[in-house]
């Protein structure tokens, strides 16, 4: 992450042009204003991730946080997994999130296919769950650095989840960490973050340019994933 460029933005508004002027090969983070509720009270933090498999594009991995107390407030924003939702539901749930900035806030972390593809290809391997799990690391340092008071942290996993969890646990032994399967259909924390992940995704494939000069837009080639006939005839 200490290679990304670093945004600071509070509004799907400015997701457009915050990803018109940036670079598809090279990483980038953004993240939300944190009320200061976040920093003075014990937080639950998720993290989830969206664009593993896909043909084009970036992976995000995003993570969200709220004060412990705000839990049941969260439940009642309806909060599920992105995957289930399609593109509307997901935006308008995004909108939400952003305009409850009283309590709530995100940041995610969008990692070039350029350096995806070149960390795989290293001579000794950088694999891409070690990638995912890295990037969730650098997320939770990059919101404990903001000052947001972390209490209990809740991961969609990667790999094992009693493996993954032993690590995370190790690297932040202050923190309460729950790595399980599927746990953006469980924890609503998590699907909050699932929301951000993909959300923000979906901006960086609406907005994609090719350093080829192809002349392209992105109804051509859809969501990036193969598991569709836009991008196959693409």
């Amino acid at each position: 992450m200490a290679s990304s460029a670093f945004h600071e933005t509070i509004s799907p508004a400015e997701l457009e042009e915050i990803f018109l002027k940036t670079k598809n090969s090279e990483n980038n983070v953004l993240i939300s204003s944190i009320p200061d509720v976040c920093k003075e009270t014990p937080c639950i933090l998720g993290v989830d991730e969206a664009g593993r498999g896909p043909v084009l594009g970036p992976m995000v991995y995003g993570i969200c946080f709220c004060p412990i107390s705000k839990s049941k407030d969260l439940d009642k924003l309806g909060f599920a997994d992105s995957k289930t939702l399609n593109e509307k539901q997901r935006e308008g749930l995004f909108a939400k999130l952003c305009e409850t900035k009283e309590y709530i806030a995100w940041a995610v972390d969008v990692i070039s296919p350029n350096v995806i593809s070149n960390s795989m290809l290293r001579r000794r391997k950088y694999s891409l769950n070690q990638i995912s799990q890295d990037s969730a690391v650098d997320l939770i340092k990059l919101a404990a650095k903001q000052g947001v008071y972390i209490a209990e942290v809740y991961v969609d996993t990667v790999g094992m989840p009693d493996k993954y969890q032993e690590k995370l646990s190790a690297i932040f032994p202050e923190y309460k960490i729950t790595v399980a399967k599927k746990a953006d259909s469980l924890y609503p924390i998590v699907s909050a973050a699932s929301i951000c992940a993909k959300v923000i995704r979906d901006f960086a494939i609406q907005n994609w340019t090719f350093t080829e000069g192809l002349d392209a837009k992105s109804e051509d080639w859809g969501s990036g994933y193969p598991n569709g006939k836009t991008v196959d005839n693409w």
